[in-house]
């Protein structure tokens, strides 16, 4: 008995062979193709898919610096995934940061904000101090 059942699985081992063939994945960039630049992005899920905007902001000054600031927030595109193509994204996001911190070291979260010296010095200088 034994040795019907190895039999077996050497046949299927050796027919399974014969029918693997390899598979090249060509990547083509259609001529509407286009890249962005995000500083953001913005989403959430449902039980079918994950959606994923892409923004950038824009500075939008009304009045004197005293009153309110708003920003623009534009999406640029979205990008909508099933929840296995998000898990993939996400595995294939943490393996390439976790490449780029090994080389280039951890990645700040924040932009540091100057000293308040030099920040006096640059608020002399020029009104155009950032988003916020």
């Amino acid at each position: 008995m034994a040795e019907d059942v190895e039999s077996r699985e050497n046949i299927e081992s050796s027919a399974s062979k014969k029918n693997k063939k390899s598979i090249t994945i060509e990547f083509v960039k259609p001529e509407n193709f286009r890249q962005i630049y995000a500083i953001g992005a913005a989403g959430g899920h449902s039980p079918y898919d994950f959606r994923i905007g892409f923004y950038n902001d824009t500075p939008k000054m009304f009045g004197d610096a005293s009153e309110a600031r708003v920003i623009e927030r534009s999406v640029e595109t979205e990008v909508i995934l099933s929840p296995v193509a998000a898990l993939e994204l996400n595995r294939w996001l943490t393996q390439h940061i976790n490449e780029y911190e090994s080389v280039f070291g951890p990645i700040a979260r924040a932009i540091p904000r100057p000293k308040k010296e030099l920040a006096k010095q640059l608020d002399e200088s020029t009104n155009i101090q950032g988003y916020i």
